[in-house]
């Protein structure tokens, strides 16, 4: 997985014929420039104006939800496009197809279903990649199909790595890659029990964090 990269938490930075981020935050400063940036919801944790500020350019759109396109409302345009999806929605920019999915707790509070919160589902030269957001293992998930999954996996807020082997189950992506651990909440133990969860089963990759 040379073209994606880890860049912490929930953010990854996908390299092909386009220059795709997804939630950037804390990333380094210098990183190279978006073409898209994919914004799951309006958590200082996903949405930073700090971060989305160093890689954005006058060429460079934007996909989020509705409240977290409210946070990012500037005085003057900081990019060519900030487009807002609802679950279910999709959006073609650039030769990319970018789909909304639900993304949302079950049994807690943080991320209501009722929010409309996003995971995207972007499909680029002929490979897809589905961002789950901040969630659990949701009924949906069994309708989603990708090349690659990035699930959440430390609990509290989202999934646990048992909770997510069974939306990889559900999903069945070729290559699961784990987020949301290593700031905020959860550990490399959590990936970890992941990929022991998943061994035989589906492949997953624990990918070094950039910079």
């Amino acid at each position: 997985m040379t073209d994606i990269h880890w860049l912490g938490h929930d953010s990854f930075r996908w390299e092909a014929s386009k220059t795709i981020y997804f939630d950037p935050w804390k990333i380094a400063r210098g990183s190279k420039k978006a073409d898209i940036i994919l914004i799951s919801h309006e958590h200082f944790d996903h949405c930073s104006k700090v971060d989305i500020g160093m890689i954005a350019t006058k060429d460079t759109v934007v996909v989020t939800s509705a409240a977290a396109a409210r946070e990012l409302k500037p005085s003057e345009p900081f990019c060519k496009e900030v487009k807002v999806l609802v679950p279910g929605e999709t959006f073609e920019t650039g030769g990319v197809e970018i789909k909304a999915t639900e993304s949302y707790n079950v049994g807690k509070s943080f991320h209501p279903k009722a929010d409309k919160k996003l995971g995207f589902i972007v499909t680029m030269d002929g490979k897809s990649v589905y961002h789950a957001g901040d969630t659990d293992a949701i009924p949906e998930m069994s309708g989603y199909r990708c090349d690659v999954a990035l699930l959440p996996v430390s609990g509290t807020y989202v999934m646990t790595a048992d909770e997510a082997a069974i939306a990889a189950l559900a999903i069945k992506p070729k290559i699961v890659i784990p987020m949301h651990y290593g700031d905020i909440v959860g550990g490399a133990a959590d990936a970890n029990r992941l990929q022991e969860l998943l061994k035989g089963k589906i492949e997953v990759k624990i990918l070094k964090k950039e910079g």
